[in-house]
């Protein structure tokens, strides 16, 4: 009789699996440009097979961002599980300013500069960079809804939640990253604060 493999242990693989091809690849494209390696190539230095590759990533822009599903709920979980009296607004800029944080401490500063450096410098990552963040709009609207107790997003917690995905590429496209962040924020506090105010109010 064969052994059930927890789903947890079978999910954890996955996401190991995922992560040592993205950062085969990462490795590779920042060796020698992104143009020039192939996923072949990645396959070979991961010592997995292209069909196995692509069962992780739809295409080669993906294989660089390897936490988009985790990133999104990251960004959800700030909103809906932040401190008694934090604001969406500075829930939100502490999120960004720990995804900051956290990827310098793990990589260091000078890599996490250089990977950036990269990424801004290779036009095809840049823009599946921003799209990917765009595609967490509708879940962070919801998240912002529901913590106003609206059955679904008004049409201002829409933008505002366009324009704080959007502060991701000007982010990423800073010299200062901790300063262009508290920049933006700020800017989107005067704005959002009115508008949090009158729907919950009126929620």
């Amino acid at each position: 009789m064969s052994k059930i493999e927890p789903i947890g242990r079978r999910e954890r693989k996955k996401a190991a699996t995922r992560k040592a091809i993205s950062d085969v690849a990462t490795l590779l494209f920042l060796e020698r440009g992104f143009d020039n390696v192939s996923i072949r190539e990645v396959a070979d230095a991961a010592d997995v097979s292209p069909t196995t590759v692509f069962a992780h990533f739809a295409q080669k822009e993906a294989l660089v961002f390897d936490e988009d599903d985790e990133q999104r709920d990251r960004l959800v979980a700030a909103v809906r599980d932040r401190p008694a009296g934090t604001t969406i607004n500075a829930a939100l800029e502490s999120f960004y300013a720990t995804e900051i944080e956290v990827n310098v401490q793990e990589h260091g500063d000078e890599v996490a500069r250089t990977f950036m450096t990269f990424l801004n410098a290779t036009p095809a990552l840049r823009d599946y960079a921003a799209k990917m963040w765009l595609r967490h709009e509708d879940a962070l609207a919801e998240a912002i809804a529901d913590e106003l107790g609206l059955g679904e997003p008004a049409n201002e917690i829409r933008v505002y939640a366009r324009f704080v995905l959007q502060m991701q590429s000007l982010i990423s496209e800073s010299g200062d990253q901790q300063a262009t962040l508290r920049a933006g924020f700020a800017i989107l506090e005067s704005g959002w604060a009115p508008v949090e105010a009158r729907l919950d109010d009126s929620a």
